[in-house]
């Protein structure tokens, strides 16, 4: 991507969004909270896009805190008007307002657990070929080698989980200071529309039309809502 289409995407993605990412930035992001406040220089707009990356990853890693939904129930006081990204901020806000955690915790096990499996499974492998464990893990595992990422012996699950995606985006935009620049939202980029774009939309309309789903349709539209903004943000 040229730093002239770089320019013109940010623009065209900073007047529609403006209002939606200020109040994402308010949240500062959910259990990633010291890293998102160490990066004194980073610009704004970047703030705010790893703090989403970070409240969906921290929804879609396992049972959320309290404490995050303490926070992510803030979304509620959101001043909402047409755009879908306040929309979704709102009713996700909502959702954590008036769910309990035991709630949430059954609704996960029943989406991604199961007995054998739950209703969805959040791997882009099993999204792009219908397994797990296929060639596009092996894609990512290489590309995430280049970038520098070590894979935690301590995790068990692939690198492909929709939560783990979410974290190295947030990880890419945080770790270069000046990650608004060319090269670093050329990066961004790449690994978005490689890893990310070609299913994750896929993913949380699925999540949000789940039959097990209630609090966790609320994330898939947040998640839906969001992916769009990046998409104009990273690939117009």
């Amino acid at each position: 991507m040229s730093s002239k289409n770089m320019s013109q995407a940010q623009s065209v993605a900073n007047e529609s969004s403006n209002d939606s990412l200020d109040q994402i930035q308010s949240m500062g992001g959910v259990d990633n909270g010291e890293l998102l406040d160490s990066q004194p220089e980073q610009q704004p707009e970047q703030q705010y896009r790893a703090a989403a990356y970070s409240i969906l990853a921290a929804l879609l890693r396992g049972i959320p805190t309290q404490e995050a939904l303490n926070q992510i129930s803030e979304f509620s006081k959101v001043a909402v008007d047409e755009d879908e990204l306040l929309l979704s901020m709102s009713s996700l806000g909502l959702a954590s307002q008036s769910t309990e955690i035991a709630a949430i915790d059954d609704e996960y096990h029943l989406l991604f657990v199961g007995l054998g499996r739950g209703e969805l499974v959040p791997y882009g492998s099993w999204y792009l070929t219908g397994f797990l464990m296929e060639q596009p893990l092996s894609i990512l595992r290489d590309d995430l080698r280049l970038l520098g990422f070590e894979r935690d012996e301590s995790v068990v699950e692939p690198e492909d989980h929709v939560a783990a995606l979410c974290e190295v985006m947030m990880m890419l935009i945080l770790d270069n200071p000046s990650s608004n620049t060319a090269n670093a939202i050329e990066t961004q980029t790449i690994f978005f529309e490689k890893h990310i774009e070609p299913w994750m939309n896929r993913f949380f309309s699925d999540l949000s039309n789940a039959d097990s789903a209630v609090f966790y349709r609320a994330v898939g539209r947040f998640g839906l809502a969001f992916l769009g903004f990046e998409k104009q943000y990273l690939l117009v």
